[in-house]
């Protein structure tokens, strides 16, 4: 079939006609005002040449005339890609000639630069796109313009958006003239610009049935003529939308605070790590007498914090208690939250809210005396705490005989829910404590700067063992070198699986650390020891360095030693001017340099056990690979425990859901920002807090490790095979303990989200490298070579 009337086109015809073709067959089919038209299909396409005569008939049918012709590519005006302005429109196409050349055009506009490069974006191969043309009696509107049905700006599904202007729509989508703007949100319009309020009424009930049938916010283009016929030129979805939080029955609005950034993670979670990702979060705040759900919002981890924020007492010391491991962006949206009257305070009761603030008085007792006992004496803390996580690994290693695949299962099922011995979790929160405490104490004394500095160059944290131990490994390489400098790590991961790799020690290394990895504590990810590739691209980073000043080991004990030198005179200054606050405050930065390294070791020890579950969920997912009930073994992680279950003893196919989530996983892996706090109307909470004035050229954030450094730029999205010089500013969203390598060859550090607290300042505070955190859109504000400066004292990153 080459050419089709545009009523008979259907959803399920998007191979043939394309996805606006498509959506268009919808709007008519749903009795919507659409122009008369016809598609030219994607088979012309794959033939090469226009089908003149069965066009040009088509072309009679609608009266001949001006029309228009606009391309309808399948990768079009899709759910994932809208391909918004990638390929041609020709308006007010007149005769044969012009008609035949247009549909011409349009067939050639799918390899542009800018079509093709928006396809690799989305990761879009390009044997997938084919190209079909609507061609549409021309309409001559008064007036034009899109409409989306949620707002595109903050996510709210409860606003509608309407860009307007007189004449044809061109002028809003090219942005070619000044537009009438409308924020339709259910209150009274009134009589200014293009646009009555009858007619803005009308589109938002159109918008209101359009949405409710496509299931979906859509981006809308429309003109009203001079008759007063509103006519629809095209619905598609909104594709920039964040997903909106899962529907409750309890009460509205609710307010979600994204947990992910404080493991170093903004990737979407696989399926299978979900669960036990939720678990150590309801662990962790737990510990400090916090309770939340945790939610699914687009494969990301929310606490939903709405009713903590509606207790009288609990909101009190909420933005408080997210200072450690949440960071400022989290607090500033919390603070703006707790002044909605919608989140305004209830009466204190010992229903939910209230049983959700506290610890039990049991959990109590424990935490103080486990907290007691490591500041009184942190040298047997911490051989307490090694030797519960010597026992955690030993309990996490699967016992022998596991042969069958129920058996690997049921393993795994009593693995999921391992908790954290008290000899493990307080010594790490009396850590976090004795170093966040004295900035208090402090406060007029020293400058934020200073205790950073005295918290640099800390002993005991598992994740700079490693990076050193890394740096010990990469100095031994010797004749092998250039080898690896001169090999791709993909390359050099093949080699040393396949055993054709010389010996440089990494068998050894992997031993001890190939649990660890990028995005670790998800239970679907691959580890070290699976894919050694990120290992060797931060041993050739490590080998470009030739400064034995900038060698790691040299820096963090240069750092080290700065940082007692600090605090030996900042106690003395303290003591002087405040005896008691001086005295208690030198006491519990003393207990931070001997306690707060500790705080890696906690998520060291539960990947043990996430290593174990991974690897018998690998077997498990081989077996129904041989039983043709998965095609791969790691689809395994694209469901969860339970459809594990099912498959392994009902022999359920869930074959095509795997398919789904892996669309949905890569989707979201390409999303450039997620909101640090979300509403239930899919409101970003950030993008409604008043823009903070910010010279040009300086973009602001948070100081988190001290120092001030110039250099050229490096963004990285990816650590596996980052590349990064000596010297350089390593500009990334966020960094959790598998980026560490990096460090020890950056100059400094900028991230877009993160907590003083968090993996990627404390680190960076080890080493002496300054670190500026919180930094929206960083990452794409920045460019790669560009010469920036680190400024921690002002928490700025200064653009050259």
């Amino acid at each position: 079939m080459l050419v089709i009337e545009l009523s008979e086109t259907t959803a399920d015809m998007i191979d043939l006609v394309g996805g606006k073709a498509a959506g268009l067959g919808e709007l008519i089919r749903r009795g919507e005002e659409v122009p008369p038209g016809f598609c030219v299909t994607t088979e012309a396409h794959r033939l090469g040449v226009v089908p003149r005569d069965e066009v040009l008939d088509a072309y009679e049918r609608l009266g001949s005339g001006p029309v228009a012709v606009r391309s309808s590519a399948t990768t079009e005006d899709l759910p994932e890609a809208s391909f918004a302005g990638q390929q041609e429109t020709f308006l007010n196409v007149t005769g044969a000639a012009e008609l035949i050349a247009a549909i011409g055009k349009c067939w050639d506009s799918l390899h542009s630069d800018r079509a093709v490069a928006y396809r690799d974006a989305h990761g879009i191969p390009a044997e997938a796109a084919r190209m079909a043309v609507v061609v549409q009696r021309m309409v001559t509107p008064e007036v034009a313009g899109v409409m989306f049905t949620a707002n595109p700006l903050t996510g709210s599904r409860a606003e509608m958006m309407v860009d307007a202007a007189p004449g044809l729509g061109t002028a809003v989508v090219d942005g070619a003239a000044v537009v009438d703007h409308y924020l339709l949100d259910g209150s009274a319009q009134d009589d200014k610009g293009c646009l009555n309020p009858a007619q803005l009424a009308r589109l938002r009930a159109v918008g209101e049935r359009l949405q409710d049938h496509f299931g979906c916010p859509q981006d809308v283009e429309w003109a009203i003529d001079a008759q007063g016929t509103l006519w629809l030129l095209q619905s598609r979805p909104i594709t920039t939308l964040f997903p909106l939080p899962p529907a409750t029955d309890r009460p509205l609005p609710r307010v979600y605070l994204e947990f992910g950034h404080v493991q170093g993670m903004r990737q979407p979670v696989t399926p299978m790590g979900m669960s036990s990702l939720r678990a150590l979060i309801v662990a962790m705040t737990a510990a400090i007498g916090l309770r939340v759900d945790i939610v699914d919002i687009g494969g990301r981890l929310y606490g939903d914090l709405s009713d903590l924020a509606r207790h009288k007492s609990a909101r009190k010391r909420l933005v408080k208690l997210m200072a450690v491991d949440f960071g400022p962006r989290a607090q500033e949206a919390m603070r703006h939250v707790l002044a909605d009257p919608r989140f305004a305070p209830g009466q204190d009761s010992p229903g939910r809210a209230g049983g959700a603030t506290a610890p039990s008085l049991r959990t109590a007792g424990r935490a103080v005396v486990g907290i007691v006992r490591a500041l009184a004496r942190p040298d047997a803390a911490r051989q307490r705490m090694f030797d519960a996580i010597e026992q955690l690994r030993d309990r996490s290693a699967a016992p022998e005989g596991l042969r069958s695949t129920a058996e690997r299962l049921r393993f795994v099922q009593a693995h999921e829910s391992n908790d954290s011995s008290d000899e493990i979790v307080w010594p790490i929160v009396a850590g976090m404590l004795a170093a966040s405490l004295p900035e208090h104490l402090l406060r007029g004394i020293a400058d934020p700067g200073e205790i950073h500095t005295v918290l640099g160059g800390m002993p005991h944290n598992v994740t700079i063992e490693m990076d050193l131990a890394l740096w010990r490994l990469a100095q031994a390489a010797g004749e092998h070198r250039q080898l690896l400098l001169d090999t791709a790590p993909d390359a050099l991961a093949t080699r040393y699986a396949s055993g054709t790799l010389p010996d440089i020690g990494l068998t050894a290394f992997l031993d001890t650390y190939g649990h660890r990895g990028a995005a670790e504590v998800d239970l679907g990810v691959p580890r070290w020891a699976e894919d050694p590739a990120p290992v060797f691209a931060a041993i050739a980073n490590y080998l470009r360095v030739t400064d034995p000043q900038q060698a790691p080991d040299q820096r963090f004990a240069r750092a080290a030693a700065t940082a007692e030198k600090t605090l030996d005179s900042l106690v003395v200054r303290a003591r002087r001017r405040r005896p008691v606050r001086g005295r208690l405050a030198g006491f519990l930065l003393r207990r931070a340099r001997e306690l707060a390294g500790l705080r890696e070791a906690g998520k060291f020890a539960g990947l043990y056990p996430l290593r174990e579950m991974r690897r018998q969920l690998l077997l498990i997912g081989a077996d129904l690979t041989d039983a043709g009930l998965l095609a791969q073994p790691g689809d395994i992680m694209f469901l969860t425990l339970d459809e594990v279950e099912a498959v392994v003893h009902e022999r359920a196919d869930h074959r095509a859901t795997i398919i789904a989530r892996r669309a949905v996983h890569q989707r979201e892996l390409r999303r450039a920002s997620v909101p640090v706090a979300l509403l239930s109307d899919g409101t970003d909470v950030e993008s409604i807090l008043p823009a903070a004035p910010a010279a040009d050229g300086v973009l602001k954030g948070v100081g988190a490790a001290a120092g001030r450094a110039t250099g050229p730029a490096r963004v990285i999205h990816d650590p596996a095979t980052a590349h990064i010089e000596p010297g350089e500013i390593l500009v990334t969203a966020t960094t959790d303990p598998g980026w560490t390598p990096l460090f020890l060859t950056a100059a400094g550090l900028v991230t877009e989200t993160g907590a003083i607290m968090a993996h990627g300042p404390t680190v960076a505070r080890e080493y002496g490298i300054p670190a500026v955190i919180c930094v929206p859109g960083a990452t794409r504000r920045i460019s790669t070579g560009q010469i920036v400066t680190v400024d921690a004292a002002t928490g700025t990153v200064t653009l050259n």
